[in-house]
Parts: structure tokens; C-alpha cells; sequence
């Protein structure tokens, strides 16, 4: 049982959303505030009826509510033709399964009869008397903010039945945010949630028997007699005994005075990494989690390194199996590990872009899985990119860009230049499934037609609007060459050519009597001569190619 289709009205980022998922994982990229978390809340809430770790009866606010609906509303009030109050619906469309078979209908926003799900709703209660209290407050004209005393959430199938509540619903969600720490120590949840759920109720009781006699002993103990003593002379507060002592009244009292240890140390002084790890962990092995249908996971990136996040991702990967996973991640790490293939790119406005169809004949997907540490959320999230092989070559772009843009770095307008090492084509599938406008800055190796058989599909008869595939159109090596195994159409010799052996001394700090000898130098050290340009406040000329690069991804 999978869900299949959510659409989102008037909830916080979204007035009117909709997105499709996959049976199995899928990955929720985009830049911040296109409503990532937004769309596990949807979810959550209207299977659960819970947003934040709390039931929404006790969170409801008027910011859960879209702004834009909000301020659109109020502002018709004074007018001869007030608007409805608004309403969040939230509609769930689901697989056909046997569990749901009782939600068909074609109660829902798409008019379908064969559609299986339910619709969340929170809006105007129907109550006539909470309705005329209603009528009564508007006709005062004194409304300023969204009356939510008057809201009621319910829950309808697509069958059109009411009588549906939250422990009907046979879709459970489970929601994990290891990030979150809801209690003042940091592990308190966590500790009851091993306690409720592994302990026996015989289990239970002894341990609120032993913490009942622990505490009984703190006021016999002879050191808070003589202290209870002296508050007792010293108090002026009451004519009744004043006393220290230990709470007693709940039955549950114990719970909130346990602490978790991990390795003698307490559970909110470990580090942050071990603490999502832990977290993580624990929240997949609750029942609840374990009965889940549909797992939701918030940025499970958080303070791990990539050896732990990778342990933890095997893990997601194993005790998830067979579930529906979606995840919001701002980690090339965790997409990549995960699936590019399951990434779903949200933009502002709603807007959504998957990369699902990769081709398959470079098996792109399974390439980044096995190799997660690429950067591909950066091309995924870059707005136009630059893609180099290495970090010298990164350097010596964004200088020749902040050459013609008044010294600002690229990443000022939107334009990320990325090492990608030799996979230039894995990163261009990416590029072209997302229509996204991007330079390749290459060597030609001194073989032209070597390279242009590696770019076949973006070159020449196949060249695409927004790709372009950058490099020197001309083979510079010399009849003789006078250094062994020296390549002259890299871009440190193409520096040279259009620089001079003067300016190169001047930029790089040499005094090279010949051009041999700096390209020797240049050759040995070339991060160091590439961060010598790039700091370099003089003039700097760049080979055209480019320049030609520059000029295509600043249109």
C-alpha cells in the first residue's frame, strides 16, 4: 500500500500543490523554503492528525494557514462581498489495496471514482451554534486574525465517509526528525519510547516501585532532615510545613527521571552525530515505525560525518525495506546513496522536476551510488553551472568571471562552477534531464576528435540550447618538444600563451628565464599557480574558450 498522489490546499507555503511519489523512495531536494517539510507535515497530519510531535488540537494556529489566503480573506471582510473563510485540505490518493478498498470513490478534487484515499480538512466548524457565534463576531467587524477557535479538523474518505477517525485509518506514517529534540534533556522521548514499548507492564511496575523507594529514602536521609529543618524555622511563606522532597504524585514519575547513558556518559553530552545516529535508530524500531506504511525523514544528514551517515543510511536502506520512504535532504551524500533517480527537484511556486528517467545505458545512478561523494545537489540546485575537472581549474574560472562581473564570485548570481573530476557525462545526464543551462570547461588533450567523440550527444549536429561543451579548438603542440611527456593544450600552457612569460612571473612570484621553465613549474604545481591567478589584483587574460563558457551560462 503506497501513496500515490498528495494534493495540498491553503497549507502554509502551499495555496494550491501537488505531487506524485514513488511504492518505494523518494528524495525531496530543493533550496530552502520550497516547502520540503512542508510536504512531510501534509502527510503526517492527515494520517496522524499530529504536526510538531502534538496533536493538533493543541497546535492549531492561524500560520498553518497560507499566508496569502489569510491576508486575502481578512482584507475582504470590510467589503460588500466577503470571502469564505478559508480551509487547509489536504488529499491523500493511495494504490488500490484490500485494507482501503472502502475509501473508492469520487469524492476528491480529481473527480476519479476508481481513486482510493481520504481528504484532511481543517476549516469553519458546521456547528449551527458555533456558526452563528461566527456570524455574530463578523457582523462586530473587529476581526483582525483568523478566528481558529471556530476550525474543526475531520476526515472524509473519497467514499464520502465521515465516520472516519484517526484510529481507523489503516495507513500508518512515521515520522523522523533526528534533529528534533522535544524534551528539555534531549532523550527523555526517546527513553519512554523504549520503555512503553519494550517493557512488560509486570517490568513497569517494579521499576515504579524501586523509584518510589529511592525517593521515599531522600527525605529519611539524615542531611535533608536538618535541611528541611532549617527551611522550616527560616519560612515565612506559609503556616504549613515547607519541605524539600522528591515528586510522588504520578504514577509515571519515574519516566521523567530516568536518564540515557551511552557509555557511562549522558545522552545529551555525546556528540550531536551519535545522538542522530541513536535517534534515527530508535525511532525505525519503534512499533509504531515498524508498522508503518510510509517513513518520513527529515534531513537525516544531520552532524554526521560520511562514515557514520553512510552506516546510518544502510541501516534506513534495510530496516525500510518493503516501506515507502520520503525524505528531504540537503545532501549530495544522502541523494546520491539513496537514488538520483528518486530525486524529486521542488522549485518555488511548487514547481517539480524528477530525474526518474535518467538514461540507463550510463547507469548513472547506481555510478553516484557506489561513489556518493560528488557534489550532484549542487548541479541539481544551481540555478546555471560551470563543471571543471579539478579545483585549479575551478580557481582560474571564477577569476576570469569576476574579470567581466565586476569582481563578484559566480555563486553571487546564481552560477556554481563544480569539480567533477573525469565524470563530465554522468553530470550532463543530470544537466539535460533538468533543462538546465550548463558550460563544460575542458582540455582538448591535443586530440579534437577524440573529444568530440566523448560529447557526441552534445556537440555539433547534437549540440542543445543549454549545453556547451567549452575547449580550444587548436592543437599547440610544437614540432619539438623540449619537455618529456609535457601536454601543451592544458589550461596552464594556453595561460601562458595569452599572458606572456613577463606577466606569468609577475602573477605567480617566478623569475622563469624561459617559457619551458614555467611551464615545468606550472606543471608541478598547479593548485599553487592557480590560487596565485586568483588572488592575483593586476590584469589576468583568459584563453577564449573560456570566456566562451562564461558568456554562455550569464545569459
Amino acid at each position: 500500500m503506497a501513496l500515490k498522489k498528495i494534493k495540498i490546499k491553503n497549507f502554509k507555503i502551499f495555496e494550491d500543490f501537488e505531487l506524485e511519489f514513488s511504492a518505494g523512495i523518494n528524495i525531496l531536494v530543493g533550496d530552502n523554503e520550497v516547502g520540503k517539510s512542508t510536504v512531510l507535515e501534509a502527510i503526517h497530519l492527515a494520517l496522524t492528525g499530529m504536526i510538531n510531535g502534538k496533536y493538533l488540537n493543541t497546535e492549531l494556529t492561524q500560520y498553518l494557514f497560507n499566508n496569502t489566503v489569510v491576508e486575502r480573506y481578512l482584507a475582504s471582510l470590510p467589503t460588500t462581498s466577503p470571502e469564505a473563510p478559508p480551509s487547509i485540505k489536504i488529499e491523500l490518493y493511495f494504490d488500490k489495496a484490500d485494507e482501503i478498498l472502502r475509501w473508492m470513490g469520487g469524492i476528491n478534487t480529481d473527480k476519479d471514482n476508481d481513486a482510493h484515499g481520504l481528504t484532511f480538512e481543517i476549516s469553519m466548524s458546521e456547528d449551527a451554534n458555533t456558526k452563528a457565534e461566527y456570524e455574530s463576531l463578523l457582523k462586530s467587524g473587529n476581526i483582525k486574525t483568523l478566528a481558529i477557535e471556530y476550525y474543526d479538523p475531520k476526515w472524509t474518505t473519497f467514499a464520502d465517509d465521515k465516520n472516519i477517525s484517526i484510529r481507523s485509518i489503516p495507513i500508518k506514517s512515521a515520522m523522523i526528525d533526528s534533529s528534533l529534540a522535544r524534551y528539555q534533556n534531549g532523550s527523555d522521548v526517546y527513553i519512554s519510547r523504549i520503555v512503553r514499548q519494550g517493557l512488560e507492564d509486570s517490568d513497569k511496575a517494579k521499576v515504579a516501585q524501586a523509584h518510589r523507594s529511592i525517593s521515599g529514602s531522600f527525605a529519611d536521609d539524615p542531611a535533608i532532615k536538618a535541611i528541611n529543618l532549617k527551611i522550616q524555622e527560616n519560612a515565612s511563606i506559609s503556616e504549613k510545613e515547607v519541605s524539600l522532597s522528591v515528586e510522588l504524585l504520578s504514577k509515571n514519575a519515574w519516566e521523567s527521571s530516568l536518564m540515557t547513558y551511552i557509555d557511562k556518559v549522558p545522552f545529551h553530552y555525546i556528540g550531536k552525530g551519535e545522538q542522530c545516529v541513536i535517534k534515527t535508530r530508535l525511532a525505525l524500531a519503534d512499533k509504531k515505525a515498524k508498522n508503518a506504511s510510509i517513513i518520513l525523514m527529515e534531513e537525516p544528514e544531520n552532524h554526521l560525518t560520511f562514515a557514520r551517515l553512510n552506516q546510518l543510511l544502510d541501516a534506513i536502506a534495510s530496516e525500510c525495506e518493503g516501506r515507502q520512504v520520503i525524505v528531504s535532504t540537503h545532501s549530495s551524500f544522502v541523494a546520491n546513496k539513496l537514488g538520483l533517480d528518486n530525486i524529486i527537484l521542488l522549485n518555488t511556486g511548487g514547481n517539480q522536476t524528477r530525474l526518474a528517467d535518467l538514461a540507463d545505458r550510463n547507469k548513472t545512478p547506481e555510478f553516484f551510488k557506489k561513489l556518493a561523494g560528488y557534489d550532484t545537489l549542487r548541479l541539481v540546485l544551481s540555478k546555471r553551472a560551470i563543471l571543471v575537472e579539478g579545483a585549479s581549474d575551478e580557481l582560474i574560472v571564477q577569476k576570469a568571471y569576476m574579470k567581466t562581473h565586476d569582481n563578484k564570485l559566480p555563486i553571487h548570481d546564481g552560477i556554481d562552477v563544480i569539480s567533477v573530476g573525469t565524470s563530465f557525462l554522468r553530470f550532463l545526464e543530470i544537466a539535460s534531464r533538468l533543462s538546465k543551462r550548463v558550460a563544460v570547461v575542458t582540455d582538448n588533450d591535443g586530440d579534437i576528435t577524440a573529444l568530440k567523440n566523448k560529447y557526441v550527444d552534445y556537440i555539433d549536429d547534437n549540440a542543445k540550447d543549454n549545453i556547451l561543451i567549452s575547449f580550444d579548438e587548436n592543437n599547440h603542440e610544437p614540432s619539438v618538444n623540449l619537455i618529456p611527456k609535457y601536454n601543451y593544450n592544458t589550461l596552464e600552457n594556453l595561460l601562458l600563451n595569452v599572458n606572456g612569460l613577463a606577466n606569468m612571473n609577475t602573477m605567480l612570484g617566478k623569475k622563469c628565464k624561459t617559457e619551458d621553465a614555467i611551464r615545468t613549474y606550472m606543471k608541478n604545481s598547479k593548485t599553487d599557480c592557480a590560487l596565485a591567478v586568483f588572488e592575483y589584483s593586476g590584469d589576468v587574460s583568459f584563453p577564449a574558450y573560456i570566456e566562451g563558457a562564461i558568456s554562455h551560462v550569464s545569459q
